[in-house]
């Protein structure tokens, strides 16, 4: 029930982020850049220690399909950044052929819905394996998660406008919820929950970062170091 909760949580995010209108303006919100510092904060102080415990869980598997390269955990962590900075180039660079107003093709629509759908679910994954008998684990990875999502949320509506408020969150606040369901219900091995983690830890940081870097976003800085450095003392603390 407290994972399910979660995930209820996960889900109702991306139904609120479209009601927010003050988080949809420049410059960019504060609440934004605190919600950033938050996940990247999670990312840094929790997940990116667990890849030093996934690393070993896939040393000790057996499973080396890169024999000649070390770091395996750290390597799907830098594939998880790299796969979603050259989705963010190619929306980017169709975005720009586009007036203002426009909605994006839906072909480029449904491209990066499916990989964001994807990328919630297994985030929706991981919180099925947080443990409902570790329930501050739980909440402080829900907590940054669901921020996570309100930033991600802003960014998608900015790029694909009316089609993500007509379909786009629905589908993103469906994805978290089949994920959590399918780590609920189907017993996969440590190595895969490793995995996981060390992938999606790399992508938080890029769909974080490159909401904050751009200089036409007008970013807080202070207000995303506020995030990071208070939720980085309550992980450390609690």
């Amino acid at each position: 029930m407290p994972t399910l909760i979660a995930a209820l949580v996960l889900t109702f995010t991306h139904l609120l982020a479209g009601r927010l209108d003050e988080l949809h303006q420049l410059p960019r919100s504060r609440w934004l850049s605190v919600a950033g510092g938050v996940a990247v904060a999670y990312v840094f102080v929790h997940l990116l220690p667990e890849l030093a415990h996934g690393q070993r869980v896939i040393e000790d598997s057996g499973f080396h399909p890169l024999r000649y390269l070390e770091h395996h955990a750290y390597l799907l962590a830098l594939i998880g950044l790299s796969c979603f900075y050259g989705l963010e180039r190619l929306i980017k660079a169709h975005r720009s052929d586009l007036p203002d107003d426009a909605d994006t093709h839906a072909s480029m629509f449904w491209l990066h819905i499916g990989a964001f759908a994807g990328y919630n679910a297994l985030i929706g994954y991981i919180l099925a394996n947080r443990g409902a008998d570790r329930p501050v684990e739980l909440i402080w990875y829900t907590v940054a998660m669901s921020l996570h999502f309100l930033v991600n949320d802003v960014a998608l509506q900015s790029d694909h406008q009316r089609l993500f408020v007509r379909r786009g969150r629905w589908i993103l606040a469906a994805s978290a919820l089949v994920g959590c369901g399918t780590g609920l219900l189907t017993e996969l091995s440590e190595l895969a929950v490793s995995a996981v983690t060390a992938f999606v830890a790399g992508a938080i940081v890029l769909n974080v970062l490159k909401e904050e870097l751009p200089t036409e976003r007008n970013s807080r800085f202070g207000a995303f170091l506020a995030g990071a450095l208070g939720y980085s003392a309550l992980l450390l603390l609690l």
